[in-house]
């Protein structure tokens, strides 16, 4: 059964809001559409090329390459997954880890990535039938949602979801450290 509206989906980093917009989507056969990818994806492009270093970033730059980057998602058949694709390159395992997580907040700042991803979201939603979570959904994304969800969770339980998440990536890091 298709929809024919939107799900905004708002709350903190890892508290499930992602896991709660991928049930939805499936249970109701809508279109999940991760924008926290998006940001990362972003990230990742900042940290190749040298716009990003040591969490500090070249603004003009950015701003300068900000046409130059393009984010889709491609359905994984085998997975049944959609997964990031940054400039035509599969990009979905490179975006979820450490490093990535430790500058997106820093890119996600910077309100002209903000307006061009909630634009680029904003289209994607035209259609209706997206179950969409992450920054900015409920207020500026789909502010007319017919249903907004915002999710919280303790810092201890946030902290060891994302924990748990990069130790099932391999990354070496603390639970202290995530906390």
């Amino acid at each position: 059964m298709s929809l024919p509206f939107n799900i905004a989906i708002d709350g903190y980093s890892s508290c499930g809001k992602s896991t709660i917009a991928k049930s939805i989507a499936d249970r109701y056969s809508m279109r999940y559409i991760d924008t926290g990818a998006m940001y990362r994806a972003i990230t990742l492009y900042c940290m190749r090329n040298k716009i990003i270093v040591k969490k500090i970033v070249d603004r003009d730059c950015l701003l300068k390459s900000l046409n130059d980057i393009s984010i889709n998602f491609e359905f994984n058949i085998l997975t049944k997954k959609a997964e990031t694709v940054l400039n035509s390159e599969n990009v979905e395992n490179l975006i979820r880890g450490i490093e990535v997580s430790d500058n997106v907040s820093i890119i996600a700042q910077i309100r002209e990535v903000r307006e061009k991803l909630i634009t680029l979201q904003q289209e994607i939603g035209r259609l209706k039938n997206v179950v969409m979570d992450g920054r900015d959904i409920g207020t500026k994304v789909f502010p007319n949602a017919k249903i907004k969800l915002f999710i919280t969770a303790l810092p201890e339980i946030r902290a060891r979801r994302r924990y748990d998440e990069l130790i099932s990536q391999g990354d070496h890091v603390s639970f202290n450290e995530i906390l």
